[in-house]
């Protein structure tokens, strides 16, 4: 555009714009200044608009503290009911989208976002996962629950148990004997184990806070931040496959009591009594 202007004064406006291949309209518009017309005016204030005394007004009410949990419908017919009109419903939700204040306004419990467990282990008896499955019985309603600890860098199983039911005295014993089997020292392992009634129980807590064991749970109402455990289980649990085919070498189907605890070895002892 500069060099049209350059050359327009001695070859003519028309010949400038022709050899730039320019459009004369855009040749002008560039050239004259802005007209007062051009301008957009501020968008006209209507006369049945709020002054800023009345919103203030609009937003002290929403805001009280009878008002404050309650849904704006609401508080609009609160105050249709103490003879108050203020403005429409629909400006209610435009002054509070204009301060940010369009929320659920009940006193409604917020379930904050929890981070994702990341437990990364580099050898052996660093991360501990464990959990419990419920196995058929023989007969008809009865079951058995698998407890079984494993280690998630070799998959190996430190210990399991086989009881007639879940108990957080047996998942303490189990725990307390792989842990000493093992060797651990303090603060060397985390046990990781999803957020069940035996898993966050008092006793655990407590075994775990003797032996300097750190804890890790899985966040609240997920269920695949446990896979280990449950990936090992799991053809037990279903029966698709026999545990003795899918199980690791260390974790055999009992032979003796139904109620009864693994080491290493295919070794049985009595559990604890349920």
């Amino acid at each position: 555009m500069k060099f049209a202007a350059d050359l327009a004064p001695f070859v003519g406006t028309a010949a400038a714009c022709a050899a730039l291949s320019v459009p004369r309209a855009t040749y002008y518009r560039h050239t004259k200044p802005a007209s007062v017309s051009s301008i957009k005016a501020p968008p006209a204030v209507s006369r049945r608009a709020l002054s800023p005394q009345e919103q203030h007004d609009v937003m002290a009410a929403l805001n009280c503290d009878e008002h404050a949990d309650l849904p704006v419908r609401q508080v609009f017919a609160c105050l249709l009911d103490q003879g108050v009109y203020l403005c429409a419903i629909r400006t209610m939700y435009r002054l509070l989208a204009r301060n940010a204040a369009v929320r659920e306004r009940r006193d409604q419990l917020r379930h904050p976002t929890y981070k994702r467990p990341e437990l990364r282990a580099t050898a052996p008896n660093q991360v501990w996962s464990w959990d419990i499955t419920k196995l058929l019985g023989p007969e008809k309603w009865t079951y058995y629950h698998l407890y079984v600890l494993l280690d998630i860098f070799s998959r190996y199983v430190v210990g399991w148990m086989v009881a007639s039911c879940e108990s957080a005295e047996l998942a303490k014993r189990l725990i307390g004997e792989a842990y000493e089997r093992q060797g651990i020292t303090p603060g060397q392992i985390v046990v990781h184990a999803d957020r069940g009634a035996s898993m966050t129980s008092k006793p655990l807590a407590l075994l775990y806070a003797d032996l300097g064991i750190n804890q890790s749970h899985s966040r609240p109402h997920v269920s695949n931040d446990n896979p280990h455990p449950r990936r090992c289980s799991r053809p037990a649990s279903t029966g698709r496959t026999s545990p003795t085919a899918s199980a690791p070498s260390n974790m055999r189907a009992p032979t003796a009591d139904p109620c009864s605890t693994g080491t290493t070895t295919s070794t049985t002892t009595p559990a604890l009594p349920c």
